[in-house]
């Protein structure tokens, strides 16, 4: 994301056009999260884990030297391959790592790596491409992606599966009324929060008129509250799963409709970033909490639908966000999306109002 405008200027494209390197995974990733996940059903989690940081070193590496930025895209499609089927399987392993009353703990700990990739990868991708061009960002990324292979297989141990995810599963899911809502409710809040965020370095720039140097220390004080945000939903969701998701969607829609009148200011920007940091940070393991309690005897399967969900909404987002950009200004797509994410608080209310409960496991 803090790599949009320089990539773009490198190209002779617009903002809304290098959005697409955003799309482009998201999409492959909706795809490939349930047909990878059946596919390789009976193969060992940690192969498949392997397998997939493999295809993401050589996806960063091949971005690096990409000539065009069609080559570019082609690489951002390995990206969505690799993390749809890598969420898909990962997000569920928690129950194969640790005790069964350490399961909650230990998921919030695998989905602190969303939030700490916005407090590490964002401002240090950034920062690499103002020193030393964009292009050295993906060539040091690639290099962590092979230490962190390395680390997967000295450390991880062997995770056969133990229950195979097949289509007419997820189709079954699909019919139960919670999980639509956790469908729903996701789509919502992750369009808006995408829709938003993949633009906020041209918001920061043109409305805040922040430099390079300044904007890489916002995304890194939001990357920090987002961890905080991680560790408060994920504590709270297991009490409280409607109020703690309906929470953070009203906080992304405050935090966005606010700051194009307080955004105009650096402490303005800030604060709401830190509100937005906090809000998006509980966003991903209270939507995996919701598919889980839908479909209590699947987890693999919930997280498939988890990660398709996800990941389809981001490609939509960064799609939808971007052409606003083009066609109106950074101000017009923080409204918008403010109003996407009140209504994911609608929805969240309505599943209140329908008194909705949750199957127990079997």
């Amino acid at each position: 994301m803090g790599l949009l405008t320089s990539i773009g200027s490198s190209f002779t494209i617009s903002d809304g056009m290098a959005g697409l390197m955003m799309t482009m995974p998201g999409l492959l990733a909706a795809v490939s999260a349930p047909l990878v996940t059946v596919a390789t059903g009976r193969i060992d989690r940690r192969v498949m884990l392997a397998v997939f940081i493999l295809l993401l070193a050589l996806a960063n590496f091949l971005a690096a030297m990409a000539p065009n930025y069609w080559l570019v895209l082609v690489s951002r499609v390995v990206v969505g391959i690799t993390i749809g089927g890598f969420w898909s399987i990962g997000a569920g392993l928690a129950g194969q790592l640790v005790p069964a009353g350490s399961v909650g703990r230990a998921t919030s700990v695998i989905f602190s790596a969303v939030p700490l990739g916005s407090v590490l990868g964002v401002p240090l991708g950034t920062l690499i491409g103002d020193i030393a061009g964009w292009r050295t960002a993906f060539l040091v990324m690639g290099g962590f992606t092979l230490a962190v292979l390395a680390l997967l297989l000295l450390v991880v141990p062997p995770l056969p599966s133990d229950q195979t995810t097949r289509l007419d599963v997820l189709g079954s899911m699909l019919r139960n009324v919670n999980t639509r809502f956790a469908l729903v409710m996701t789509f919502l809040v992750v369009l808006a929060h995408f829709g938003t965020y993949t633009y906020v370095t041209p918001f920061l720039e043109q409305v805040t008129h922040a430099g390079s140097a300044l904007i890489t220390v916002y995304l890194l004080v939001y990357g920090a509250a987002g961890i905080a945000g991680n560790f408060l939903g994920g504590s709270a969701v297991g009490r409280y799963p409607r109020a703690t998701f309906a929470a953070a969607a009203a906080l992304i829609a405050a935090a966005t409709l606010l700051l194009p009148v307080l955004g105009r200011s650096d402490e303005g920007a800030v604060a709401l970033l830190i509100i937005w940091g906090v809000a998006y940070g509980a966003v991903p393991v209270c939507s995996q909490n919701w598919f889980a309690r839908a479909s209590p005897d699947s987890p693999e399967a919930s997280s498939v639908l988890f990660t398709a969900a996800f990941q389809a909404t981001i490609s939509i987002g960064a799609l939808f966000g971007g052409a606003a950009l083009d066609h109106s200004s950074p101000s017009t797509v923080m409204v918008l999306g403010g109003l996407v994410a009140g209504l994911m608080v609608l929805v969240a209310g309505a599943h209140w109002a329908g008194r909705f409960s949750w199957p127990k496991a079997s």
